[in-house]
């Protein structure tokens, strides 16, 4: 959520920025809701003072014997218009808090201008595409003809965009996240979580999928809903707390299943398991001192780098121009995966910087130098998302015969398997 003071302040520069966002900040209903919380504080501002004054006016009557009923007739009909005042203050504060719960966050002076993905900016590419000497085919071409991969069943079980694997392909999918933790907690200093899969519609607030983002979740029960991703759980970890300073950075990493609706997909991704309704993620989230955010995403960013190369997987790197960028992130970088199969580069991970807009939903703050309370900024990005990692691995390392030869670091994870075969299934 924005600070209000930045609106209060210069209201046009915040129009102005969120413009390059494509959002039209509505600032006359800011103001309308401004103007009546100024008007009905000084109103009741004016009428305490009314009845302070009829309070000492009928003290002073009665110790001098004076009939103070004129004067005490009035004051019932002051408490009355200050209860509807304020009755009608909590209106308009809970209106001016919808208000502010609705506007996405300020890109970051840094960000691109554009419109859509079309206009996000390359900075970097790791790896070159391999070069086959076959027509590579695609992840559900390869699981299916290795018979791990079964998309019939899952719809038998539960509906379009599950997934159901077997053998050395489920292990495989089991391998990836282990070995993004053991890299995380062992190598980027992220101390490893575990944390509900349901959370309530308060942590959605806190981190921004709700209220903006409710179709696309899963809700469960009466304030429960499936976590579309770790982000939630983790970062909320803080929320309502006040870190010691010397307590930051503070790094986790959780490995969740995520669930997600896919309500504004409108049939992207439909065929294999690119856009699923439930996917595995290792999440990587920082909690950290404004002065260190910007330095904090660039080490995040590079630590969901070192998966990929790690894993031996071409790679690039997009800065996120303004109309792509996420609801809730000031600045994000996109790591975009090559996969053989679809000629194209897709995404993997988002690192994002949110400044205090997470912090400021959730109440998370640090007491910092001076003694004061001040919000803290949160950073997260994926490390990776195990699905699209285990398609990225099956068509980069696929051989003519269709069997997939397993990446070196994967090995360990493997019980010995080095490759996996049609006939292994």
């Amino acid at each position: 959520m924005l600070d209000i003071q930045l609106l209060r302040k210069d209201l046009a520069t915040v129009v102005a920025r969120l413009a390059t966002r494509g959002y039209p900040l509505d600032a006359p209903r800011f103001e309308a809701l401004e103007n009546e919380r100024k008007d009905i504080q000084t109103r009741t501002q004016d009428l305490q003072a009314q009845r302070n004054t009829l309070s000492k006016q009928i003290g002073m009557a009665k110790g001098k014997g004076i009939d103070a009923s004129d004067l005490m007739q009035q004051v019932p009909a002051v408490n009355t218009a200050l209860v509807d005042l304020e009755a009608r203050l909590t209106i308009v504060q809970d209106a001016m808090q919808a208000f502010l719960e609705g506007i996405p966050n300020l890109p970051q002076a840094e960000v691109p201008v554009g419109k859509n993905e079309h206009d996000n900016v390359e900075l970097r590419r790791w790896g070159e595409p391999r070069a086959f000497d076959f027509t590579p085919r695609d992840h559900v071409d390869l699981g299916e003809g290795l018979d791990l991969l079964d998309f019939p069943t899952a719809v038998k079980i539960a509906t379009s965009r599950f997934a159901l694997m077997r053998g050395d392909l489920a292990r495989l999918h089991r391998a990836l996240a282990q070995f993004m933790l053991d890299i995380h907690s062992g190598e980027h200093g992220y101390e490893e979580v575990y944390v509900p899969y349901l959370v309530n519609a308060e942590a959605l607030r806190g981190t921004g999928q709700l209220p903006k983002f409710e179709e696309d979740l899963f809700k469960v029960g009466d304030n429960l809903y499936l976590i579309p991703t770790a982000e939630v759980p983790v970062t909320n970890i803080v929320a309502g707390e006040i870190i010691p300073v010397e307590n930051l950075p503070i790094r986790l990493v959780a490995h969740t299943p995520c669930f997600r609706s896919e309500a504004g997909s409108y049939g992207r991704d439909t065929r294999g398991m690119i856009r699923q309704h439930q996917f595995d993620k290792v999440e990587m989230v920082q909690m950290v001192h404004p002065d260190d955010s910007s330095a904090a995403l660039e080490e995040l960013t590079g630590h969901a780098e070192t998966i990929l190369q790690r894993l031996g997987l071409p790679y690039r790197v997009m800065a996120l121009c303004t109309g792509d960028t996420g609801f809730s992130a000031a600045r994000t970088y996109d790591l975009e995966v090559w996969l053989p199969g679809q000629n194209a580069y897709r995404e993997i991970s988002s690192c994002s910087n949110f400044e205090a807009f997470q912090a400021r939903r959730m109440q998370a703050r640090f007491k910092n130098e001076a003694g004061k309370n001040e919000f803290i900024h949160t950073i997260n990005g994926s490390g990776l998302a195990v699905g699209r990692c285990l398609v990225a691995v099956l068509e980069n390392y696929q051989e003519a015969d269709g069997s997939i030869t397993l990446p070196e670091a994967l090995r360990p994870y493997m019980r010995g398997v080095e490759r996996l075969h049609a006939d292994e299934s």
